[in-house]
């Protein structure tokens, strides 16, 4: 199993509306991720939101992930996700940042898509329907590796065009793409991501094992995928969950027992309604719980067999990381901040997980999304058109390759 964090730009309360606070925060979570990279933790991912007040101020991740690729060498930056709306932006516009990071990052970014976390997002762009998203990610995924690949690329489809040919620039670096994912809100599309071969992002709001089946169901489709979308297939299900993990036992507990959790889960309530809410699902106004509610040993303990979040020392935790790996999670990643936790505890979390955790459950030091590009193989013809012949004799002193 390989391990990363997950940064949203998560900024609960008045703090949202304060330009000071809201810049220490935004800095503070990419420091974040400066500092896992020297812990071996394998992956970042971004959120990307637009006008989700509190729940998420990272609009451009992007510029987050230059800052972070300059400071680290070996964690991978990914995102979380791409949403690919084409009245958002034009596809050739997201195949070009994605090449671009692809270079600045030294082939360790990730490419992580879906449709959008919900409505009010999507209306900042004019996108009144959250349904027609579904045919605008089917159509945008599949030309963006062709983007990646062709020279002399066009397209004339139901939701973009480019109606002459053009070379989208840069081309990604070396052998490959970036890999490529999918965020699984919604069961029907664990399927759909092995049948693309691509990547699943899955979101732990219930019981893990709850999973089981559609974890199965991506595993038994991504071993033929029927659909091959890019130039190999990235076997992965990546979750994404809650960890408290600390030197000391019963300060851990005392910090996930801290007043305040669940408020992110009212926000995703609110956000997130294009996916499965449940029934009894408390949506932002609301109190996560009563004011003079206190969580009590029975009740973590009940989260933690649940495996809605894990909480304890290194040993406790690394017990508490088998019923994971038992659904077939490859992938495990923590949000940050964590609700209760202080920057300073987060930074503990970082360096004690990394160091003490993770060495007894992810042994190999490569990712495998490297281990997976390494076997990428072009799928489309470099030119459509016929190339025209021509000759230049001269070129500036300056060109890495001459005439």
């Amino acid at each position: 199993m390989e391990f990363g964090i997950f940064v949203n730009g998560y900024i609960p309360g008045p703090a949202a509306h304060d330009s000071q606070c809201e810049h220490d925060e935004l800095v503070e979570q990419a420091k974040y991720v400066v500092f896992a990279d020297k812990h071996n933790w394998k992956y970042a991912w971004f959120g990307e939101h637009h006008g989700l007040t509190e729940y998420s101020h990272m609009s451009a991740p992007e510029v987050v992930m230059g800052w972070v690729a300059a400071q680290t060498d070996y964690i991978h930056l990914a995102s979380g996700i791409t949403s690919l709306p084409t009245a958002k932006e034009h596809p050739a516009r997201i195949a070009e940042r994605a090449a671009m990071l692809d270079h600045m990052t030294n082939r360790r970014f990730e490419f992580g898509t879906g449709r959008g976390a919900g409505s009010h997002e999507l209306k900042t762009f004019n996108v009144m329907d959250p349904s027609v998203t579904k045919s605008m990610w089917d159509e945008v995924i599949r030309e963006i590796p062709r983007m990646w690949e062709q020279k002399d690329y066009d397209f004339h489809g139901q939701h973009f065009t480019v109606p002459t040919p053009h070379n989208i620039l840069p081309k990604p670096y070396g052998q490959g793409h970036p890999p490529i994912w999918v965020a699984c809100g919604n069961p029907e599309t664990f399927k759909k991501a092995g049948d693309h071969g691509i990547g699943a992002i899955a979101f732990n709001f219930e019981p893990i094992y709850n999973l089981q089946g559609r974890i199965d169901a991506y595993k038994e489709a991504i071993q033929a995928p029927t659909n091959q979308i890019g130039q190999f297939r990235n076997d992965n299900i990546m979750m994404t969950n809650t960890v408290v993990c600390l030197s000391n036992r019963e300060h851990a507990r005392e910090v996930a027992k801290r007043r305040g959790f669940g408020y992110l889960v009212t926000m995703v309530n609110m956000y997130h309604d294009t996916m499965q809410a449940p029934p009894d699902a408390i949506v932002w106004p609301n109190p996560p719980a009563p004011a003079d509610f206190q969580m009590d040993d029975d009740m973590l303990d009940m989260l933690i067999g649940a495996g809605l979040l894990m909480c304890g020392t290194p040993e406790d935790v690394s017990e508490q990381l088998t019923q994971y790996s038992k659904v077939g999670c490859d992938q495990l990643v923590f949000g940050l901040p964590i609700e209760q936790m202080h920057p300073e505890e987060v930074y503990e979390m970082l360096e004690v997980f990394g160091d003490k955790v993770i060495p007894e459950h992810d042994l190999d030091r490569t990712h495998s999304t490297d281990r997976y590009r390494a076997t990428a193989k072009p799928r489309f013809p470099m030119f459509q058109y016929p190339v025209p012949e021509f000759n230049i004799p001269v070129l500036p002193p300056n060109a890495r390759v001459p005439a």
